[in-house]
């Protein structure tokens, strides 16, 4: 009977005493609480942002180092990476992504999201971040003609005024009737429109495909396709440019599986509205990190395609299956 008393009055001691040397347990049991509290809007609404922010930073470092190495090395490195962290979903069955029936779909979907990741991170490293930024998010612009094309969808008059004028965004950051004229500004919009080509072919893909497999052909053929002009314009990179460029893969597959998730807790019309936050992000990191200061023109251009992308994403649920991601 002594015994079991003294039992109990150690395990008594010993519940605090263990709480007391480990606080971390008590902040994550109170941070699972709050999370679990939320509700599913609060839960997206978080968990999106934080990508958005993640993303950014990923784009920021990619500014920083696109001043010694070569952009396609930094992609490369992102695909490679990114491709790494795909691999564990196909641990019960490693050899399901070579029983797909549709490999030119997805070497095509590779080579165009190549094209276009490789003109976004060349945009990163010599356009102002936030002007880079702005023309990736013109890619809702480019889904109208090429729905049309492709897909056979008919947007009515409204969404294509609106698509004119978003065009005409892009024209004020190229500057082309002005001495300032910047053919960076069309190199921005290549990579919308290949952008936007890929929704079209993820679209395709989507009908037989699983996503996993969708995920793993696109870092796997980006990896491929960028390490050969990484492989000729190849800079060792320092242990420090090292670290950064594994942390730019892993914020990338980061941010983007945050947004993901998000996505799946809330209507996208309440979430995608707070994407577009990643301009102001990158505009505040440009100032502050790099001295960028957006002019007029870019302002200007800014607000249009903005304004222009913004409603052709928010009446897409109303118009039709365009999509503006």
């Amino acid at each position: 009977m002594m015994q079991e008393q003294n039992k109990e009055r150690g395990s008594s001691t010993e519940s605090p005493t263990l709480s007391a040397r480990n606080p971390l347990a008590k902040h994550h049991a109170r941070a699972t609480a709050r999370w679990e509290a939320m509700d599913a809007v609060r839960r997206g609404v978080l968990l999106f942002s934080l990508g958005s922010a993640t993303l950014v930073v990923m784009a920021t470092l990619v500014k920083y180092l696109g001043s010694r190495l070569p952009a396609m090395e930094i992609l490369f490195f992102r695909s490679f990476i990114g491709l790494l962290f795909v691999l564990p979903l196909f641990a019960r069955d490693p050899m399901e992504p070579f029983r797909t029936k549709r490999p030119l779909m997805h070497l095509l979907r590779g080579a165009t999201g190549a094209i276009g990741n490789a003109c976004f991170f060349w945009t990163l490293t010599h356009l102002l971040l936030a002007d880079a930024m702005a023309l990736q998010f013109s890619r809702p612009l480019f889904m109208i003609p090429l729905a049309l094309i492709f897909l056979g969808e008919v947007a009515g008059w409204r969404r294509t005024s609106v698509t004119i004028i978003g065009f005409l965004g892009i024209l004020l950051y190229a500057r082309p009737f002005t001495v300032g004229f910047d053919p960076g500004a069309f190199i921005g919009a290549a990579g919308a429109l290949t952008g936007g080509l890929v929704l079209i072919w993820i679209k395709r893909l989507a009908q037989t495909e699983p996503t996993r497999v969708i995920m793993f052909y696109y870092a796997f053929w980006n990896a491929v396709f960028a390490f050969i002009p990484a492989a000729i314009l190849w800079v060792t990179p320092s242990l420090t440019e090292l670290a950064f460029l594994i942390l730019i893969g892993f914020l990338g597959i980061s941010g983007q599986t945050l947004m993901t998730v998000g996505i799946s807790q809330a209507d996208a019309t309440v979430l995608v509205p707070l994407d577009y936050s990643r301009i102001v992000y990158s505009a505040v990191l440009g100032y502050l990190l790099f001295g960028e200061l957006p002019g007029l023109w870019s302002l200007a251009g800014m607000a249009l395609i903005v304004t222009s992308s913004l409603y052709l994403v928010l009446t897409e649920k109303r118009s039709g299956p365009v999509s503006g991601r």
